[in-house]
């Protein structure tokens, strides 16, 4: 029994620093968010929904393909409840189509990182169990799809045309001019085109969600270990984070306001606050396929957008950039940092940047959907801060040796209950009960609150390194350096860095009567590490830092790096 649901405002001190207007007990709205979104697209059909590099769809277009994609999804793969489905597309308009078409037929949406390896992308699908993956016909990701396909962890491949999501005259040009960046699928009965799916114009049948219960997406996350545990978020899980959300935006997330989505959707951040918020109140989405600063700085000119969710290391890049005037941001109102800690020194410089806009911290974990606290998005909340407690939402801080629930200013792991927690790891009861504490889910993450209620994290339990809002694992990194035939020890460190937020950085000892240089290994990682897991830098030792009983340590190799980083300064 939840003992917390009726507890008094006195254990929520932060009720009391919530913004005017804003209940904390308002009621949660758990409707599925595919029926929210298609509701929004009956609801004004003409009104704009998608914009991707100038190529527009309106809600009218954007609900047709949806259901066109559930029908096709449903006669032509049985695809029902308990289907699982891959999807590996960076941020095209294929993305929501592909996202709610999945859900409203009923399957369980599997999101897949291009940017991950084969190996990494194999044990996803493996374990999920997704016969079917949608991607597209960029050479880079295709190949991935392909290489899944043909190792057995997917069946078939549904392929949408990267060019088809472009307008007319880039359409041409990319097809002229960047043709050798596009794959040629055989397409057949396991290859089959996105398009000509949507094409068939399938009527998708009804299906009788039951949204505790039935599992919307299976987001894959390690947590604080390396091997990814896919989180079973519930329709309810995910529309009740949609609806605190929306609650703590207080409008923000109406028309006329226009949402900035450079952060991926395959992220849970992303893919709540920059897709599922905006298009279930009928709002547009502004898409870029990445980050380039030239690129945002385009949106904001073209379209006067007034919201951008970020991270911190994009946050850094638009305040160190000399290009970049006051004037470019002027039509921004909100920044919402996640992902990772806002340094200081970011919030500082971007506010030289964009004096009118509110920068707002917030935090989150894959288990919660993801956003636990948030700052107000209104208003100026304390600085360092990561906010309060979404509506719905209760947190504690409990001791990390005793399991005593600490006091008001006490440091203690973060601790969470609310409607968007999930119910656990798919088919993983270990982790399952590991992840939670009479109940309560455990973040893995240290902090306090003050007297007002507003939320400070200080340090992480585990050695997890958050590197531009994306997990990066010491241990992946360090069986990678164990595989070159001249490492004997590795151990990994995450350490501060200006521009990603965190950086791993390996010590390595060489074998005996072995050579090898920083630059040689990281060639040897190249095509076993993605991009933000390769090690900034690789430091050599004639002996690692071990405990008494052998186990390598991390903590010397910390203060060690520490201490060098102080003395060039």
């Amino acid at each position: 029994m939840d003992t917390t649901a009726n507890a008094p405002d006195s254990l929520r001190p932060w009720i009391a620093s919530y913004p005017e207007g804003i209940l904390w007990d308002a009621p949660v709205d758990e409707t599925p968010v595919h029926e929210q979104v298609l509701a929004a697209c009956a609801r004004n059909p003409g009104a704009l929904a998608l914009d991707f590099l100038g190529g527009t769809t309106t809600f009218g277009e954007l609900g047709e393909q949806i259901n066109a994609f559930a029908g096709a999804l449903q006669s032509q793969f049985g695809v029902t409840k308990g289907s699982r489905v891959a999807l590996m597309l960076p941020n095209t308009p294929f993305y929501p189509v592909a996202y709610y078409g999945v859900l409203r037929a009923g399957g369980t949406v599997v999101n897949c990182n291009p940017l991950y390896t084969v190996p990494e992308l194999s044990h996803i699908t493996a374990n999920a169990g997704a016969d079917i993956m949608v991607t597209l016909d960029l050479q880079q990701i295709y190949e991935k799809g392909e290489a899944l396909q043909k190792a057995g962890h997917v069946r078939t491949l549904i392929v949408a045309h990267f060019p088809n999501a472009l307008p007319l005259v880039k359409k041409i040009l990319f097809s002229v001019a960047k043709r050798k960046d596009l794959a040629r699928p055989t397409y057949a009965s396991t290859i089959v085109s996105f398009e000509k799916l949507i094409a068939r114009g399938d009527k998708p049948g009804p299906v009788k969600i039951d949204a505790r219960r039935d599992i919307a997406v299976q987001q894959y996350t390690g947590g604080t270990t390396g091997i990814p545990k896919g989180a079973l978020l519930s329709h309810a899980n995910i529309a009740a984070n949609v609806s605190q959300i929306d609650k703590w935006g207080d409008g923000l997330f109406y028309e006329p306001s226009k949402v900035v989505a450079v952060l991926p959707f395959f992220h849970i951040f992303a893919m709540t606050v920059c897709m599922n918020v905006p298009l279930g109140n009928g709002i547009p989405v502004i898409m870029l396929p990445r980050f380039e600063l030239k690129a945002l700085l385009g949106i904001f000119a073209r379209t006067k957008a007034n919201v951008l969710p970020s991270v911190p290391t994009l946050l850094n890049a638009v305040a160190r950039a000399d290009s970049v005037t006051p004037d470019q941001l002027a039509s921004l109102e909100v920044a919402i940092s996640g992902g990772a800690a806002l340094p200081d020194e970011v919030r500082n410089a971007f506010a030289k940047k964009s004096s009118k806009a509110i920068l707002a911290e917030g935090y989150g974990l894959t288990e919660a959907s993801p956003v636990v606290c948030c700052a107000a998005l209104r208003k100026p909340s304390k600085p360092m801060s990561i906010g309060l407690p979404l509506p719905g939402t209760d947190i504690r801080f409990v001791d990390v040796d005793t399991g005593a629930v600490v006091g008001i200013g006490q440091d203690g792991e973060l601790q969470v209950k609310g409607p968007q927690v999930m119910s656990g790891y798919f088919e993983n009861p270990e982790a399952s009960k590991d992840a939670f504490m009479d109940g309560w889910l455990r973040t893995g993450d240290v902090g306090h609150m003050d007297e007002d209620g507003y939320v400070f994290l200080v340090d992480r339990i585990k050695d997890l390194i958050i590197c531009s809002g994306f997990n990066v694992y010491p241990r992946t990194i360090e069986e990678a350096l164990m595989t070159h035939e001249a490492v004997e020890e590795v151990n990994v460190i995450g350490v501060p860095d200006e521009y990603r937020g965190e950086a791993p950085v390996a010590y390595i000892k060489l074998k005996a009567g072995q050579t090898a240089t920083e630059d040689t290994l990281k060639a040897f990682l190249r095509d076993k590490l993605n991009k933000i897991e390769m090690p900034r830098e690789i430091i050599f030792k004639d002996a690692l830092p071990k405990t008494l009983i052998g186990k390598l340590s991390k903590k010397e190799l910390r203060e060690e790096y520490a201490q060098g980083k102080a003395q060039k300064k």
